[in-house]
């Protein structure tokens, strides 16, 4: 299993595909298949049958996964896509941007 750089809760921006330049929070990681559910990008249409959690049933639209190397992190400082480095800050091992030397 690959070590992703992009973990739930991270801004990202989407880089590639039909949703080049929209920016969201991400929401979950599938390890396993390097994909991640990013807020508000990759929309799909969902047909749902009528139950008792929703009596109309309908089309309901929810993200879908979208593939970890078609996204970017975004610097909490400069507002710009940046790469993350790992450096040890006393006893902890803890992420920073590339471009800022922020710790995220």
């Amino acid at each position: 299993m690959i070590k992703l750089k992009i973990k739930s809760g991270d801004t990202v921006r989407v880089i590639a595909g039909d949703h080049k330049g929209t920016e969201g929070k991400v929401l979950r990681v599938d390890r396993e298949k390097n994909k991640a559910i990013v807020e508000g990008v990759n929309l799909v249409s969902k047909h749902t049958k009528p139950s008792a959690k929703s009596p109309q049933g309908g089309i309901v639209k929810k993200e879908a996964p979208i593939h970890i190397s078609n996204l970017s992190l975004i610097d909490p400082k400069t507002k710009e896509a940046t790469k993350t480095g790992t450096k040890i800050e006393g006893d902890k091992k803890v992420r920073f941007a590339k471009k800022s030397n922020q710790v995220l």
